[in-house]
């Protein structure tokens, strides 16, 4: 089996675990949270949808993010994937540092963890963008990059709509030349919320006193986990169509 076969099999078994039925734990840790989020302030709500809106309007329209790392001249997949799990394992150690330590510092600080939990994960996309050999300074690259990052923080009916556009990225892209349709059309509230509802379980545990190191430590190790699963797969999607593109 060559590596393409691999990966397309590998891609396959992702794709079948992203829609099955949530489990025990998932379900109990869906119930917490919407208590929990019952008893948050709707100003509180109003902060973090802001803090999003902010850190995610930055990403598509600055220069922020962009890496210093070169663009990859249509690398190998099988090289590109190597980088990938280099890069990625990087990333992973800044989170899981960053959460220790607002951890450690109970609410306050994870209050200040929630902002740079997001930053550290688009400067991942953006980099892993490179890697792949996608150039983040065109405007559909950002715009992929932010489907990339909902796709991994939402729920089964969004996630089927957000991975049909990835698997018709060749096509989508098109039309993402400028940011006038996608500032007007964006729901930023249900982005919001769908994203704090898949970390909110983990991420409470860090405000507990006694625990909070531990607890932030591991909520981040495991939220970049989940993101490199899906970003990967988003982009060895991307890479197959093009190379079977050329090659046809």
């Amino acid at each position: 089996m060559n590596y393409e076969h691999k990966i397309q099999r590998e891609i396959a078994d992702w794709e079948q675990k992203m829609f099955k039925p949530p489990g025990l734990l998932e379900k109990a840790s869906k119930t917490i949270g919407n208590r929990i989020n019952h008893l948050i302030p709707p100003k509180v709500h109003s902060i973090i949808t802001t803090t999003i809106r902010s850190i995610v309007r930055t990403a598509l329209f600055g220069a922020e993010y962009t890496p210093s790392r070169p663009v990859q001249d249509t690398p190998e997949l099988e090289a590109a994937d190597q980088e990938a799990k280099e890069l990625f394992a990087l990333y992973q150690k800044i989170a899981v540092a960053e959460g220790a330590g607002t951890g450690a510092g109970g609410i306050m600080l994870s209050m200040v963890d929630f902002p740079a939990l997001i930053a550290i994960k688009m400067k991942y996309l953006f980099e892993l963008a490179h890697v792949y050999g996608y150039d983040t300074k065109h405007f559909s690259e950002r715009v992929f990059i932010l489907k990339v990052f909902q796709m991994t923080f939402s729920g089964p009916e969004n996630r089927a709509r957000l991975l049909y556009s990835i698997k018709h990225w060749h096509i989508e892209k098109e039309q993402w030349f400028s940011d006038a349709e996608y500032s007007q059309n964006m729901d930023w509230e249900t982005f919001q919320i769908e994203y704090r509802d898949a970390i909110d379980f983990r991420k409470m545990l860090q405000m507990v006193p006694g625990i909070g190191a531990i607890a932030g430590a591991w909520a981040n190790y495991t939220i970049l986990e989940e993101l490199r699963e899906f970003a990967m797969n988003a982009y060895r999607l991307r890479r197959l169509h093009d190379d079977f593109a050329v090659l046809g």
